[in-house]
């Protein structure tokens, strides 16, 4: 976590100057994107950084990438931005994956972008197709392309970090006055973006040669004319084109004018092979199913098979601890959880803190005040560590439950499916946590067995102070409870070696985790004086099927916390 309430959760794409994370949002609760550029020297934010903070505190436009936040520590700054869900347009001109038509839009969506830009005296200066982002729902029309990364845009005024003499940018996309130092106007900006619409239209950028010497030679020469790469574009297209590649700043068209030339010809341009058609968003993993204003079927479905996967889960819970309890003629087991069940489902985070409430009381009024501590020692961790994922809370109930059938170690892929790496590591030490708390309660081994010194039930259960003793005590002075750090850290790395990208690569990365939780439960055994791990072997096998299968059947999105629709799986 950086800044307090950023959680990187896996690299989107690295650079010069930094490298791009996915993240989750802690405090919002939403993904954005997160650049870490390493700090350098005793400076407490990047030159660089700075310059793009500064840069979109005046920027507010759908086709610019939003800024919205600048943060450092003594390790790096960060600039926080929104997530776009998409691939950038240089991917997609080596996949061959636009359409003439695509380009145009692009290109239409970027003028206005830069011409907002212009505006408010912000000049680009590395304008670029890798800093294009395709939104990945490109079918909406004009407008689902944003332009990326201000780092080295210059101020049109009042900007010290940029002087006459400065070449910043990218050579192959630079305009001729700008390579040359001078002083940069919105019409180097028109240069490069005629280049990487060139670019996107013939597959090549003209200016690139085999190395940056041959590039430099190129730049301020007369470029081959889109018409001679393309013959079918229509005439005044190209002519617009060409005329915002002269090596003269004077001679180019505006933004807006090429913007006008851009939609004039729109209708006359193929779809043939672009973002529209259904086979290419599926072949690049850009297809994303469209929410109405409301939940869709599919996210409504998802939402009430979470809460009812909650509310049979703690029912469960309940009918667990009047297992333990025993009978009684007062309360029906089956009634009490049915009650219980309902609540959490309706009302995960109310519902689960009532009933736990609830039980306790209960277990201390019948005289099992012994009980109702060790219950209340598994229940009080579980909201503090999981705050804002209710539906989660009733989780960790699996892994006695698993570990009873002989395959504890399975309860960490369930863990493993939480949406940041806090969660899953939470989830996997309360699930070890209440597995050792049901070893004490019924002095049965359903993993490592009660630890030395702890005293059947029947010894501490109406008391509080003999249950703080004899079941509460020999966990926290004994290794009792190491394994829950390791599978803390075994839940917290499972969808960093399982990632869905290579089958091959999955299994590889399955049997590396599964040999470092064979490796880590054997070494606890070893350390606390036990005997092998109850269901050691099969729940490790068991977890390689089930990470590698749940991954190969598009499972990969753990399920949504109560109050939200879930997030759609980014490509």
């Amino acid at each position: 976590m950086v800044l307090g309430r950023y959680v990187l959760e896996r690299k989107l794409g690295a650079g010069g100057f930094g490298v791009v994370w996915l993240a989750f949002d802690e405090k919002l609760e939403r993904e954005v994107a997160v650049k870490v550029i390493p700090r350098e020297g005793d400076e407490p934010v990047s030159e660089r950084a700075e310059r793009e903070a500064r840069v979109a505190a005046r920027l507010n436009h759908p086709g610019i990438v939003a800024l919205y936040e600048l943060g450092a520590d003594e390790d790096a700054t960060y600039l926080v931005s929104e997530l776009v869900p998409g691939r950038n347009l240089g991917e997609l001109i080596r996949h061959g994956a636009v359409s003439d038509r695509d380009v145009a839009r692009i290109g239409i969506a970027l003028c206005d972008a830069l011409a907002h830009a212009h505006q408010r005296k912000v000049i680009h200066r590395d304008v670029k197709p890798q800093n294009v982002l395709v939104v990945a729902d490109p079918a909406a029309g004009a407008g689902f392309a944003k332009l990326a990364d201000f780092g080295v845009a210059h101020l049109a005024s009042g900007d010290p970090l940029t002087r006459t003499g400065d070449v910043v940018g990218t050579l192959a996309y630079m305009a001729p006055e700008q390579a040359e130092g001078e002083r940069v106007t919105a019409a180097a900006d028109v240069y490069s973006l005629a280049l990487t619409l060139y670019e996107a239209w013939t597959g090549s950028n003209p200016v690139r040669a085999g190395s940056p010497m041959g590039t430099a030679r190129r730049l301020g020469t007369a470029l081959p004319a889109l018409r001679t790469r393309r013959r079918d574009l229509p005439v005044e297209l190209a002519r617009a084109i060409d005329a915002a590649l002269d090596p003269d700043p004077e001679q180019r068209p505006t933004v807006k004018q090429l913007r006008s030339a851009l939609e004039a010809e729109d209708d006359d341009l193929s779809d043939e092979g672009g973002l529209v058609q259904p086979g290419t968003l599926e072949r690049l993993g850009l297809a994303r199913r469209r929410r109405s204003r409301g939940h869709d079927a599919t996210g409504l479905l998802a939402l009430v098979a979470s809460r009812a996967i909650a509310g049979a889960a703690a029912g469960g819970i309940v009918l667990g601890a009047f297992e333990i309890a025993g009978r009684t003629q007062r309360v029906s087991p089956a009634a009490a959880a049915g009650v219980v069940a309902i609540a959490v489902a309706l009302l995960p985070r109310i519902g689960w803190l009532l009933s736990a409430t609830a039980l306790v009381a209960w277990l201390a009024a019948t005289g099992r005040d012994g009980l109702a501590l060790v219950v209340a020692a598994g229940a009080v961790p579980v909201p503090l560590l999981l705050a804002r994922a209710g539906t989660c809370w009733s989780l960790p109930a699996l892994a006695p439950l698993l570990g009873a059938v002989g395959l504890g170690p399975l309860y960490i892929v369930l863990a493993g499916a939480g949406r940041t790496a806090w969660r899953r590591a939470a989830l996997g030490a309360l699930g070890f946590l209440w597995l050792a708390l049901a070893e004490e309660a019924l002095q049965r081994t359903l993993l490592f067995g009660a630890p030395d010194g702890s005293m059947r039930l029947r010894a501490w259960d109406g008391s509080i102070s003999h249950a703080a003793e004899h079941a509460l005590w020999p966990l926290v002075t004994t290794p009792a409870l190491f394994p829950a750090v390791a599978w803390a850290a075994l839940a917290a790395v499972l969808p960093l070696l399982v990632t869905g990208r290579s089958l091959t690569l999955d299994l590889l990365g399955a049997f590396l985790w599964a040999a470092g939780l064979v490796a880590a439960h054997v070494g606890i055994a070893t350390l606390v004086g036990g005997d092998q791990p109850r269901g050691l072997a099969a729940g490790a096998v068991l977890a390689v099927v089930v990470a590698v299968g749940a991954v190969a059947a598009g499972l990969r999105n753990p399920a949504p916390d109560a109050d939200e629709v879930p997030r759609m799986a980014l490509p």
